[in-house]
């Protein structure tokens, strides 16, 4: 099977277009094509675990922005002396189980801690579309502070379609089961429009945006580890 014809030029998403070479890739094989522009001859080969590795480092990139966010957040709107520590809030993902600690997360089936880190991102799509677009009623707020908004609503969407597409050649390399087929769709969709979204403060919206960001970085760095241990585990 001929992989498909993408257009990747240098300046689009070049990790998100090597992801999605996943698709025409015969089931089963181990590595990847990448290639730098549209009708290159020249690919490059990567293996699924490096691409994995990719999806690692854009979670990264993701928790860094959140977090920058909230300051810009912080500064301009939170209450002088209020810690937003003792927020007895919830958030909109609040209702989903998703465990803390190295040692219990370790614990949990592959399949089923891939399910939860898609579920997560699914969760948090809408509202941050919503927010993106919302969030420029703001006169305090930067340029900069916009511009960090709108990435963080594009990556989202990135980051959970470039986790289906490595999810689905894990499953075809049988590194993982079926199991996740139609696993929890409806539920993830009913979390993205939950009432609780909707009236969060800005800053307690990207609290707890930045709270799920990082499990998503940790959820995937740990199951990094259960399938391709490394140097870096």
């Amino acid at each position: 099977m001929k992989p498909p014809k993408l257009a990747c030029g240098r300046r689009g998403s070049a990790w998100l277009c090597a992801l999605l070479w996943l698709l025409g890739e015969p089931p089963g094989a181990a590595f990847v094509a990448i290639c730098a522009r549209q009708g290159d001859s020249s690919c490059r080969f990567l293996p699924v675990s490096d691409l994995f590795e990719r999806v690692i480092q854009r979670s990264d990139r993701l928790h860094s922005l959140s977090t920058a966010l909230y300051s810009d957040l912080e500064k301009n709107f939170l209450p002088s002396g209020n810690e937003l520590g003792k927020w007895t809030g919830k958030c909109h993902t609040a209702r989903m189980l998703t465990p803390n600690g190295k040692e219990y997360v370790q614990k949990i089936p592959r399949e089923e801690l891939t399910h939860l880190i898609l579920r997560l991102l699914q969760a948090w799509k809408e509202p941050l579309s919503h927010f993106d677009q919302n969030i420029g009623h703001h006169q305090e707020l930067s340029s900069d502070s916009l511009s960090k908004a709108k990435q963080i609503s594009n990556m989202v969407h990135e980051l959970k379609t470039g986790m289906e597409k490595v999810t689905e050649k894990m499953q075809s390399m049988g590194i993982i089961s079926n199991s996740l087929n139609g696993m929890g769709s409806s539920e993830a969709a009913g979390l993205s429009i939950s009432k609780e979204a909707n009236l969060m403060s800005d800053y307690k919206f990207i609290h707890c945006f930045r709270r799920d960001s990082n499990k998503v970085q940790s959820y995937l760095k740990i199951l990094k580890c259960r399938i391709w241990p490394g140097n870096s585990c």
